[in-house]
């Protein structure tokens, strides 16, 4: 009785292994209109304070969700030491359906416990304006020459939002990220100087368009590889795709929309492309114009990843320092519904990254701020993160199967064996208990 409970506990324990599988969150594919952002399911839910005093502590590594209203200024708190690079990123989305303003956005600094400025970056909303997911980051990093933010102890992260009185009033959703950067190799003696100059020719991308379509956050972000990709998108949505760019390579990246039949009515700023580095600071974005014929945007040429572009006073320069996944995101603004419908419009990302890869400056672990196997195998078969974490533990859910399948195989095995043994009778002395003897006539049983 009890290893019948057994044996049904296992299969109990199989079966809720593989629904919890099958629940495990994946790609936002539908093209038919909007999806909402995508959060990270593992996001801890975190409250900006109005004073610094009462800021909660973000920790490296972990992924944060909170929000800020029209106007506010809101602090979280690092607990750093005085050797370690640290970023600090924030995704800002407004509400869905709502309005913005040229210049509306969002400013993340990171300060010492003086006040004094580590660093401070803007997500604003610019030529483009409408709601849509903006990113920047700010970071205090360890330097030679500088003597403010270099010591351990606790620095503040201000977050502060300004929105025009003709925007929507809702608070928007935050999502917050702390990375730390691995030590360099050789002491840090790595080059100071930004490279002065790189390859700015946009190099053709492998022949023939495949389909792949966008998620719908960093989180879900369809990962890509060199080539020509075809995906859909329709008024007011964003599709989140991301490239892996190693230490030394370049990337290189055109959005184009296909015709429409349904108007020719102009629109300035119809399409937004944007680009963002593994630790979601903003590197470069483009806008696209639209009346209904093919056409495309591509971003300005950027320099091959490299640790020392982090010296170059260019924002989008000195964000191309770290290798890992480049994240790109395209929007194309609800007011095109207004003229051409509602329907997706047909959707062309032109994609390529140059040049052999090059060794990587850090110590040990290069974690997000390196290029791994795996990571060109997901790029190559199109797998979001979340959908790499539900193929390798079906991989294990299907390992443990059969490890399981096998040992209920030997386990009903040894049973029926034991079953048998204790269906044949003990043997019986010749002659006792009315067993013929040797010799003698049969008996009928």
């Amino acid at each position: 009785m009890n290893r019948q409970r057994n044996r049904g506990r296992v299969t109990l324990a199989t079966i809720a292994a593989v629904c919890a599988v099958a629940a495990l969150p994946g790609q936002a594919h539908a093209a038919d209109g909007p999806a909402a952002y995508a959060f990270d399911p593992a996001a801890v839910s975190v409250q900006g304070a109005e004073t610094n005093a009462d800021a909660e502590e973000l920790k490296p590594g972990a992924v944060y969700k909170s929000s800020v209203a029209h106007g506010q200024k809101l602090y979280y708190r690092l607990e750093l030491d005085d050797t370690t690079d640290a970023y600090v990123s924030a995704v800002a989305v407004p509400k869905a359906g709502g309005k913005v303003a040229y210049g509306d956005g969002i400013t993340i600094s990171v300060r010492d416990l003086d006040d004094n400025q580590c660093s401070s970056y803007d997500a604003l909303f610019e030529a483009a304006e409408f709601p849509r997911p903006i990113a920047a980051y700010a970071h205090r990093t360890i330097e030679k020459d500088r003597t403010t933010c270099q010591a351990g102890g606790t620095y503040n992260v201000l977050i502060e939002r300004e929105s025009k009185a003709s925007s929507s009033p809702e608070a928007w959703d935050l999502e917050l990220r702390l990375e730390n950067e691995p030590a360099p190799k050789d002491g840090g003696s790595l080059p100071t100087e930004a490279p002065e100059d790189w390859p700015s020719a946009s190099p053709v991308p492998p022949a023939g368009k495949q389909e792949r379509s966008g998620g719908s956050s960093f989180y879900d972000a369809t990962s890509l590889e060199s080539g020509e990709w075809v995906d859909r998108i329709a008024p007011g949505q964003t599709r989140f795709y991301r490239v892996p760019v190693d230490w030394g390579q370049q990337i290189f990246a055109t959005a184009a929309l296909s015709n429409s039949g349904k108007s020719t009515e102009y629109l300035g700023n119809a399409l937004a492309l944007s680009l963002d580095n593994p630790a979601r600071g903003h590197v470069d974005d483009a806008t696209l114009s639209y009346s209904g014929a093919p056409n495309s945007v591509s971003l300005d040429p950027l320099p091959p990843v490299a640790y020392e572009n982090r010296h170059d006073a260019a924002a989008d320069v000195s964000a191309m320092r770290f290798a890992g996944w480049y994240y790109l995101s395209v929007t194309l603004s609800p007011g095109v519904a207004e003229h051409y419908g509602s329907e997706a419009i047909g959707l062309t990302l032109k994609v390529k990254v140059v040049n052999d890869s090059k060794p990587s400056p850090y110590q040990g672990d290069a974690g997000i701020f390196g290029i791994t196997d795996d990571d060109r195998e997901m790029a190559e078969s199109g797998q979001s993160a979340p959908e790499a974490g539900e193929s390798g533990t079906m991989k294990v859910v299907a390992a443990a199967g059969i490890g399981m399948g096998s040992v209920l195989v030997l386990g009903l095995g040894a049973w029926t064996l034991l079953a048998r043994r204790r269906a044949v009778p003990a043997a019986v002395p010749p002659g006792a208990g009315g067993q013929p003897p040797l010799g003698g006539p049969p008996q009928a049983w």
